[in-house]
């Protein structure tokens, strides 16, 4: 029997981190959805391999059920959440608007961690913070003192997702001022309406929670760059975490904004292209590769089987629309540049059954080991 909203649940146990992307986006959802969980802060390295036998990969976060199972990946989570609930949720019925939510999620988890990740530990205050804050939290139960602690977390974050992830000297400017990009996007958006579809939160809400809620608008440097420039954004932070779907009264917009224009053009212009250069990466067996985006150059970003993966879900949920709305898809797609470099390549190197499991098991991480 599904749930209503307003039924009494059982309190869910979610490991992960009070400062991770996934773990905020999955607390977010869990708010708006008024589903009672406790935040487990994961301890390596024990919650590690605990994952590792229980899910198949160690990664935060992963949520734990009353009858003992246990879930992976938000993005999966969600979608199999959403589907034991009998009250509207966060995907519009309109197939149109559920693509672009589905898109603007997808895009929010996989190319904004980059960027995100590059404020927290590039700079000194966001790594001390972070490095400190973590050594108490997750490595809180090994031995050593704390300084050595987060001296190894700032080496082994930038290694594996700064530095060791295709941010070089040259292009900090230029990550930096995609940031400056969307923020200004975004400050249009919210200064129009509280949520990205309207009244109402979306799944693209809930996405963009992810960049935003426990990085962008928590490290002290991109906070400070939003009070000034974004403020707008800010109060859609606050607003979502406050905010209940069963208490929600207002509707979403009629069809796309037009101030979704800008965000789709963002998206043909680098993440489409940077998920096809991975696609060529992992063709050609390369864990670490170089890429040209949008004018900006990768050095040795790590490759990911996972985001091989998630072209196909984009395609495969373009597929599973009605032809109707494949073609206003298509044409707003083609208007914006998204359209080319979704279908670029024509097969994809899925490993077998590449995640059919999920969310209870997961073949792969978000990006290749760090070699």
């Amino acid at each position: 029997m599904r749930a209503s909203s307003r039924t009494p649940k059982i309190m869910l146990k979610l490991y992960g981190s009070n400062i991770s992307y996934f773990t905020g986006k999955m607390e977010n959802y869990f708010r708006l959805r008024e589903m009672p969980y406790e935040l487990q802060s994961m301890c390596y390295p024990q919650d590690g391999k605990l994952l590792e036998r229980e899910v198949g990969v160690s990664q935060m976060p992963a949520v734990q059920l009353d009858d003992g199972r246990w879930l992976t990946d938000s993005t999966k989570m969600i979608e199999w959440f959403e589907a034991q609930q009998d009250t509207p949720g966060v995907l519009p019925a309109d197939p149109v608007q559920a693509f672009l939510c589905l898109l603007l999620e997808d895009w929010a988890d996989e190319w904004w961690w980059r960027p995100a990740m590059h404020y927290r530990w590039h700079y000194a205050e966001g790594a001390r913070f972070a490095s400190y804050h973590l050594a108490d939290e997750v490595l809180g139960g090994m031995q050593g003192p704390q300084w050595l602690k987060a001296l190894v977390l700032r080496r082994r974050q930038r290694g594996g997702y700064t530095t060791g992830d295709g941010i070089t000297a040259e292009n900090v400017a230029a990550i930096e001022a995609d940031v400056a990009n969307l923020l200004g996007h975004l400050q249009g958006i919210f200064s129009a309406r509280p949520f990205l579809l309207g009244d109402r939160p979306s799944l693209a809400d809930v996405g963009f929670s992810g960049p935003f809620f426990r990085h962008f608008a928590l490290d002290p440097v991109p906070l400070e760059l939003i009070r000034q420039r974004a403020p707008a954004v800010l109060e859609w932070v606050a607003r979502l975490w406050n905010t209940r779907l069963a208490d929600c009264q207002g509707q979403w917009l009629e069809g796309v904004p037009e101030d979704f224009g800008p965000l789709l053009d963002m998206i043909g212009r680098s993440y489409l292209p940077y998920l096809c250069a991975n696609v060529d990466a992992v063709n050609e067996g390369k864990t670490r590769f170089d890429a040209e985006i949008d004018g900006v150059v990768f050095k040795q970003a790590r490759y990911s089987h996972y985001r091989v993966w998630c072209l196909q879900q984009l395609r495969d949920h373009f597929n599973a629309m009605p032809t109707g709305a494949q073609t206003s898809v298509q044409l707003l797609l083609e208007r914006h540049g998204c359209w080319e470099p979704l279908w670029r390549k024509q097969e994809l190197p899925l490993l077998p059954g590449q995640e059919s499991e999920l969310p209870f098991r997961a073949q792969t991480k978000m990006v290749g080991v760090n070699e």
